[in-house]
């Protein structure tokens, strides 16, 4: 999903999608290579949480925008803008396509960050059990402390307590669950309770839309296959 639409593009000559492509594929680069880097420096986590979080949060507005374009025009709202029905159409449904396609790619990096910069951390193994013990002042997922009170740059953060009572800086755990399309622990493996990590109706959309995408994600990885056995079938029958 990263590679054939830029192909289709320098064929057709869509040069707008290939100029938003490499900006995107420039940065989301950089990023995802700090967070494979060895060692991991202390702030990278953050970083690449903070970059597919407003990559997260732009898509889902994008995408919102071109939903509320599209409504518009079948009602027939774009007439008392002086705005021709192709035009107004053509521009939610181009508004809704990358809204989408950025929420889908850039999810997949993400997971993939997530992976590596855990691993590398050491609280987390995607198999088996950690490298390093949990100490109680330390968020398993940037592997920073969570309560800085020595020194004179002092932070203090919203923290989160899991059911399984692993303490986490906020902004960490809800970019694990939400960016890293994680939803147990980073330690221990429990499932995270999305409804209890957010309980306000303002903020379950974007867990709904992190839902939306993963099911185009599979339908799309799986359109081939799809595809594939419906011709089979239609063969098999004689309807063709």
């Amino acid at each position: 999903m990263w590679i054939i639409p830029v192909i289709l593009c320098i064929k057709f000559q869509w040069w707008r999608f290939i100029v938003i492509w490499s900006l995107f594929s420039v940065v989301t680069g950089f990023v995802s290579f700090r967070a494979t880097r060895k060692p991991i420096a202390g702030n990278t986590p953050r970083l690449v949480y903070k970059w597919f979080l407003l990559i997260y949060k732009l898509s889902y507005a994008i995408g919102i925008i071109g939903y509320f374009i599209i409504m518009c025009t079948l009602f027939g709202l774009n007439i008392l803008l002086l705005i021709k029905p192709q035009t107004s159409m053509d521009m939610g449904l181009l508004l809704l396509f990358y809204g989408l396609y950025l929420g889908v790619v850039s999810r997949d990096f993400a997971e993939v960050c997530a992976d590596k910069m855990a691993s590398q951390i050491g609280y987390y193994t995607s198999t088996g059990l950690p490298s390093r013990k949990l100490e109680p002042n330390i968020c398993a997922v940037c592997g920073n402390k969570i309560l800085v009170l020595d020194n004179a740059d002092a932070i203090v953060e919203k923290t989160y307590k899991l059911n399984c009572d692993h303490i986490f800086h906020e902004f960490c755990i809800r970019g694990w669950c939400i960016v890293g399309k994680k939803q147990t622990c980073p330690y221990c493996k429990e499932k995270v309770d999305l409804k209890r990590m957010f309980p306000s109706p303002w903020e379950r959309p974007h867990v709904l839309y992190g839902n939306l995408l993963d099911w185009i994600r599979y339908l799309v990885a799986w359109q081939p296959v799809i595809i594939l056995i419906v011709q089979a079938i239609n063969w098999t029958l004689g309807l063709e």
